[in-house]
């Protein structure tokens, strides 16, 4: 079935760490570029695993983006010029103000697209996101691969002992599990 939208959609890419959702939000903002729509990229400057200028996916994928702390330099940045579209990175490192300008945006017909998690270390609901999810049209939800048993895997486990809800890491510090072997 054709379904047609108001051009304003709320796109989120959600999974666990290690899914490839860096590497499916380039690939639909190089599909943006294709097609002339002038795209804000964002990040979180607290995110600087591997450059503070470019989204950089593990397979290698990097697309140029302006790196904020939080949603009033989003929106400073977005007046600056005549967006048709945003995508943000690591969304759940913004605060709760995010949800309501990207839904203010949406309404205004802009093209909003984000990546990151839904879940914590400890599978509860991390930042902004679920709220995102919640008025989105479109939800795409990724899974990895469990590091123990090799199935799908939809959360990710953290290897430290280090217990608040934000560690910016990559693998040595956490794995992608399934259900079951996340509750070992």
């Amino acid at each position: 079935m054709y379904k047609k939208f108001f051009d304003g959609v709320i796109e989120v890419i959600t999974g666990p760490m290690f899914s490839g959702k860096s590497d499916e939000l380039i690939k639909r903002i190089k599909i943006l570029t294709y097609a002339d729509i002038k795209t804000l990229v964002i990040k979180p400057k607290i995110d600087n695993r591997f450059s503070e200028c470019e989204i950089v996916s593990r397979s290698g994928l990097r697309i140029p983006t302006f790196s904020a702390r939080t949603t009033q330099e989003i929106k400073y940045l977005f007046a600056q010029n005549n967006y048709q579209a945003i995508a943000i990175d690591e969304i759940q490192f913004f605060d709760d103000e995010i949800v309501s300008f990207l839904d203010e945006i949406a309404n205004k017909g802009i093209r909003v697209i984000v990546s990151g998690l839904d879940q914590d270390f400890r599978r509860k609901p991390f930042g902004s996101l679920p709220n995102l999810m919640a008025i989105a049209e479109n939800v795409t939800k990724l899974q990895a691969v469990c590091s123990l048993c090799k199935r799908a895997a939809t959360t990710s486990a953290r290897r430290s002992k280090i217990g608040s809800q934000t560690l910016i890491g990559d693998q040595t510090e956490y794995e992608a599990r399934c259900r079951a072997c996340h509750n070992l």
